[in-house]
């Protein structure tokens, strides 16, 4: 290394120091200007007449100053006339300012804090500081970030502070953490976060864009000017990825994808807004949100897509999630866990909480019904449960709602360029020349920078080979028609839309009925996946267009693709993955426009065609993986849902459609919505068919079990009794219905601590399902099951593990390993074995459980809840505490979810953690869930039921712990 040395007479002096004798230095970091001296300069002489000796001066004075003999300036130490040299200096910069005891940064463009305008009022330095073009360099970078003491002087050079004092103005202007600038070990930072710190720097030479981050990565390379910047860049990645390769450092990167996301093949303007993005996004690692407002339509979500899409190298992982309600988000997860899970197996949120996990984008769209306080929407959904809790990562959300109060805020406006609005005209429609086109011009002008309205219009005119003027009168023609028939629309802008929609729909009605058909249909259903074989359950007594519609997948196709060509559908990415056909979504707008315009005269029979063809789809238990089905199933039976609770369904005949959607949301662990449905189902029943028909006593029966699930054990015991004595009379003592009803109320007996009971009706239901069904049939193997929970109940250890063993080889020969009444018996004998001593066992029975459930119900159904809870229990008897808290916290928190504070299930897990907190010596949280857990079981078991009086011990045994004798004493006895 070549430094310089101040002689006695004022001049400079140069010294080559070999690497292991090199004496401390200072060291200069500065912008080059047009007269630089150079190393023959200093040899010469000739270095005096130029303008930057004086910044060489000025380094060997502080220098001296700060007690250092040598110090170092990249213009004059290095001989660039002899290529090795500067091959070696390049690779060897980073090293040289790291190992510099002083760095001193000259700001020629910054102006002092003393500096005087000519008004007499003081010049801020620290905006001249942060506008400084020092900032926007590429080799400044490593000049900032290797040294550990950095000074920073102005153009009067005076010191302005360092890198410590300046710290947070230097994070806000480069994005840079602030533990990198204090010296943490740059591997600890992401390759895309190193990377985006020099996203807007700029350097002379294109390839030393990348020969600047040589250091920044600790990778060597041969210096190849001429190469150009994106193959210096592309060796560099090269370089980077062999090195990583030898690093433990855990790597949480995912393959970009926006699976579930739609998209558009040109994205226009909005250039300010993904700047303001941007702006708000980059940081240094912790917790950084975006609000994305704005009118239905006006491109919100391209918006979002297309930052991804530009921004994608600064993230490790970006995700895609659809918030328009809580189904929509629980199946983004659940695709967003497997897409996670094949590089980075964990449980998603966990996963984005882990430390340095901290460069990850999510992105929540159609967040436009957000739970608002004060206002009660059964279809609100609340963002932050879903959430990662570690204050960490980047977050967008779009949304029609201003009440969003999360992060920076940020409105979305309506295209202000008319040459935007063109463009997307000229894109869609693919004519060309439309600047000098006065009627597209009047055109774009008529839909007042609505992408969505530009863009049907674009697709129109592609199809059609109309002319704008044409278009345009069409329009007008339209929005007049909609003055008359819809004056409760007053927005400007849904008129706008509705206008170009009909217009759309016109010319649909002539090229092809069907797909108009198709359309007024879908304004009963979701608007998002419909799919051929959903609509494949029509009859004679269904309009003939249907029959015509659904005949085979190329008619239904053929209308979908009319549709689709008119820019109003597209195919739905979340249909990919299922085992039928894949479906194609509307977006909410158009949906929007289908229910209030298209079908302003609301069609009952419709509505009705819709409810059949949702509740013939809903699977039945003896189906593969029916799970799969129902989550497809589930937003168009809350369209169904929606439409009885708002008398948009006449729901005569319907009975048996109602009976079907409760058993799809009880299955799914909706029990508000499933109790709502059965009640419609009895009414209609009983209506129909009286009190006592088979039908009635089966949705009997049923709301008996939801009731069961809900915690209401008395109602449920009411019904049981009914429908068990309705149908003996109806169909007789061993009819396999009948034993059905007589298996479900033994079960409420064991839950209400009635074991005698409980084993009389289990006799009696296998006995007759052995006789009616043989021993392998599923009903038979579920109430084996059921015995075994009993046995286990009473202690019968033995009796319980040769049950649950039968159930287990009876059911896997059944339905197969992955069944979800397979894993319910793997989960029973999971506990069996705790209960046993056998932990380890134990363990990898309640693992396979809980994998088989989250996979098929996903992680908040109650049967995983359940799950979830035992592995506590689990961890607990193993002495792995904080583990068991983990588990026992996400169990409690989906169960008041799911179920409320109040319910059985809930406060079992209520009081598993109260134990625990005893046993970690937390006695205060102990007795205070304790005391919850007491006070809920007595409401809703009564004083003398075992499981009240297993809390009763439970709470004496920590008042003994706690000294509290009396109260103890009260307790035992």
């Amino acid at each position: 290394m070549r430094l310089l040395q101040c002689d006695t007479d004022g001049d400079f002096s140069l010294t080559q120091f070999a690497e292991n004798d090199i004496p401390k230095y200072a060291i200069l970091s500065h912008r080059w200007g047009v007269e630089e001296v150079t190393y023959n300069d200093l040899l010469d002489g000739t270095g005096k007449r130029k303008a930057g000796y004086g910044k060489i001066q000025f380094c060997g004075e502080q220098a001296r100053r700060d007690g250092l003999q040598y110090f170092w300036v990249d213009t004059c130490c290095i001989d660039k006339s002899n290529a090795v040299e500067y091959q070696h200096a390049i690779n060897s910069m980073f090293c040289w300012y790291r190992d510099a005891t002083k760095c001193y940064v000259y700001l020629l463009d910054v102006s002092g804090p003393r500096a005087v305008l000519g008004d007499n009022t003081n010049e801020s330095w620290e905006s001249s500081f942060r506008n400084s073009e020092w900032f926007r360099r590429g080799w400044t970078l490593q000049e900032l970030i290797a040294p550990t003491s950095v000074d920073f002087f102005c153009k009067d050079k005076e010191l302005l502070g360092n890198k410590v004092s300046l710290e947070r103005q230097i994070c806000e202007v480069t994005g840079i953490p602030a533990k990198a600038l204090r010296g943490s070990c740059l591997s600890d930072f992401s390759v895309a976060e190193r990377m985006s710190w020099t996203e807007c720097r700029e350097t002379t030479y294109a390839e030393d864009k990348a020969y600047s981050l040589l250091g920044i990565f600790d990778v060597y390379m041969p210096l190849i000017y001429g190469e150009g910047k994106d193959r210096a860049l592309a060796r560099l990645r090269g370089e980077i990825d062999k090195a990583s390769r030898g690093s433990n450092r855990e790597d949480f990167s995912v393959t970009f994808s926006l699976y579930d996301a739609s998209d558009v093949e040109h994205f226009v303007a909005r250039e300010d807004e993904l700047s303001k993005i941007h702006q708000t996004l980059k940081g240094d690692g912790s917790r950084q949100a975006v609000v994305l407002h704005g009118l239905g339509g006006i491109g919100k979500t391209q918006l979002s897509i297309a930052y991804a899409k530009r921004h994608k190298d600064d993230y490790s992982a970006i995700f895609w999630l659809n918030i328009k309600d809580e189904d929509s988000v629980k199946q983004s997860f659940a695709q967003l866990a497997k897409q996670i899970s094949r590089e980075h197996p964990s449980a998603i949120l966990a996963w984005l909480c882990l430390p340095n996990n901290t460069r990850w984008l999510m992105i929540y769209d159609n967040y436009d019904t957000p739970e608002l306080p004060g206002k009660t929407d059964p279809s609100a959904a609340n963002i932050k449960k879903f959430l990662p809790e570690a204050y960490q990562g980047s977050i967008i959300i779009t949304t029609r709602s201003a009440e969003v109060r999360i992060g920076r805020s940020i409105q979305i406006q309506k295209l202000g360029n008319m040459r935007d609005s063109l463009e997307i005209l000229l894109n869609v429609s693919r004519r060309e020349g439309l600047v000098m086109d006065p009627d597209a011009m009047k055109l774009a002008e008529e839909l007042d920078g609505l992408p969505l309205a530009l863009a049907t219009a674009g697709a129109y005119l592609y199809q059609t080979g109309r002319s704008f003027s044409d278009y345009l009168r069409f329009y007008r023609d339209s929005w007049a028609r909609l003055m008359e028939t819809s004056p409760e629309l007053t927005s400007y802008e849904d008129r706008t839309l509705y206008s170009t929609w009909q217009i759309s729909f016109d010319n649909i009605k002539q090229r092809n009925p069907l797909s108009a058909n198709l359309l007024r249909l879908w304004a009963y259903f979701d608007n998002q996946d419909l799919w051929f074989e959903l609509l494949q359950h029509s009859d004679s007594n269904d309009p003939e267009w249907i029959r015509e519609l659904t005949k085979d997948e190329l008619s239904f196709d053929g209308a979908v693709r009319v549709l689709s060509n008119y820019g109003l559908v597209e195919v739905a990415t979340s249909s990919q993955e299922s085992t039928e056909s894949k479906g194609y979504s509307i977006h909410g707008c158009v949906h929007s426009w289908t229910i209030h315009a298209l079908n302003q005269k609301w069609d009952y029979d419709l509505a009705k065609l819709a409810v059949k063809f949702v509740a013939a789809h809903i699977p039945g238990e003896k189906d593969s993986q029916p799970w799969t089905m129902q989550h497809r199933l589930l937003q168009h039976a809350a369209r169904c849902s929606h439409m009885f609770s708002k008398s948009l369904v006449r729901d005569d005949e319907l009975a048996d459609d109602c009976h079907n959607l409760g058993l799809l949301n009880a299955d799914q662990g909706k029990l508000v919505e499933a109790e709502k449905m059965y009640q419609w189902a009895l009414q209609g029943y009983e209506k129909a068919w009286g009190p006592e028909h088979t039908s009635t006593l089966d949705t009997v029966n049923n709301l008996a079990a939801l009731y069961a699930d809900q915690g209401k054990l008395d109602e449920a015991e009411r019904m049981y009794q009914r429908a068990l004595q309705g149908k003996e009379k109806a169909w007789g003592p061993e009819n396999t219905s009948t034993l059905d009803t007589v298996n479900n109320l033994a079960a409420l007996y064991a839950d209400q601590g009635k074991l005698d009971e409980a084993e009389r009706m289990y006799q009696r239901a296998l006995q007759g399902k052995e006789k009616a069904w043989g021993l392998e049939h599923t009903s038979t193997l579920d109430t084996v099951n059921n015995l075994g929970n009993l046995y286990f109940d009473q202690g019968k250890l033995a009796e319980a593990e040769r049950i649950y063993q039968r159930a287990l080889q009876g059911k896997e020969k059944t339905w197969g390993p992955e069944h979800t009444s397979t894993l319910d018996t793997v989960n029973n004998l999971a506990a069996l074995y705790a209960d046993q001593g056998k932990l380890a066992e134990a363990e990898q029975m309640f693992r396979r459980a809980l994998q088989g459930k989250e996979k098929a119900w996903g992680p908040e159904h109650t049967s995983t809840l359940s799950t979830v809870n035992n592995l506590g229990n689990l961890y607990a008897d193993q002495g792995k505490l904080d583990e068991a808290e983990r588990m026992y916290q996400r169990a409690l928190q989906g169960k008041e979810k799911v179920w409320g504070p109040e319910h059985t299930s809930t406060l079992g897990t209520v009081n598993n953690l109260a134990a625990l907190y005893a046993d970690q010596g937390k006695l205060d949280e102990a007795e205070q869930m304790y005391q919850r857990a007491l006070q809920g079981k007595e409401k809703a078991w009564g004083p003398e039921h075992t499981s009240t009086l297993d809390t009763v011990n439970n709470l004496g045994n920590l008042y003994s712990d706690q000294g509290k004798l009396d109260e103890a004493e009260r307790m035992y006895q």
